[in-house]
């Protein structure tokens, strides 16, 4: 399957899960946006943990921009909280929620709509801090995607990234034991690839998108050969605490890397 049949699929996928009302779809309360106007306010890379505020520094006045990250969620309290920022996002479903949230509470928010590894709407060094949110699972190759964040932060910018870890993809989701997790792929590991012709169907009845595995080498290093310097890193585990996996390992993590100088 063609690259862009990809990129479609996952696209459309997300504009259905808007429609199924999926919880990283639903947009913030107002009265979280009153919150984060104050100074109260957290986001999340992963399902689970606030991002420390000390990974962004100073946030008023920087140019922000939310990478696949749409919904109406980070994009709408970075802003309340008083950053200028721009939500890319490839599906419309999700950027219209963020545009009904700036409407509703009155916030300067632009959205543009594109891929994640395709930045070039943007010039060189635009932004100031970069976040992007567990996304590039939906994304077949990432290392365009970070060499895109290089290019368009400014030196001394940041980049905050969530994704997966690899290992959630060696284990069969459909087991029907409910306390084993089953060995079942190899990695790397990508739906359309690893599943038969009905099983992939099936699953993006289900779910309306596909995913890949991306080696740890291809995430973290990945970021250090664009060129940035990692200075923090956090695990996490699934939202939902019946999860099985997360009872054995951390299911995904998130990292601060730094754009030291112009290369």
């Amino acid at each position: 399957m063609r690259a862009d049949e990809l990129h479609k699929i996952n696209r459309d996928g997300w504009d259905r899960r808007v429609e199924e009302q999926d919880i990283w779809t639903c947009p913030v309360y107002p009265e979280e946006i009153q919150e984060a106007r104050a100074g109260n306010w957290s986001v999340v890379l992963t399902p689970n943990k606030a991002v420390p505020k000390d990974w962004f520094g100073e946030l008023k006045g920087k140019d922000v921009l939310c990478l696949a990250s749409g919904g109406g969620q980070q994009g709408p309290i970075l802003a309340a909280a008083g950053a200028n920022v721009v939500v890319f996002d490839a599906s419309a479903g999700q950027l219209a929620q963020d545009e009904a949230v700036s409407r509703r509470d009155g916030l300067s928010l632009t959205i543009r709509q594109g891929f994640m590894h395709d930045l070039s709407a943007f010039a060189d060094g635009r932004f100031d801090l970069i976040f992007h949110p567990v996304s590039n699972c939906y994304a077949p190759e990432i290392t365009p995607v970070w060499r895109e964040c290089y290019r368009v932060l400014r030196a001394g910018g940041v980049l905050l990234a969530g994704f997966m870890n690899p290992i959630v993809y060696v284990f069969d989701a459909e087991a029907e034991d409910a306390d084993q997790l089953a060995v079942k792929f190899a990695l790397p590991y990508a739906d359309v690839v690893d599943r038969s012709p009905d099983e992939l169907r099936r699953f993006i009845a289900r779910d309306h998108t596909v995913e890949f595995s991306h080696t740890l080498e291809e995430q973290i290093g990945g970021q250090m050969e664009a060129g940035f310097v990692l200075t923090h890193m956090f695990e996490d585990k699934d939202r939902d605490p019946r999860s099985r996996r997360s009872r054995y390992f951390p299911t995904c993590m998130a990292t601060r890397a730094l754009k030291l100088e112009m290369r």
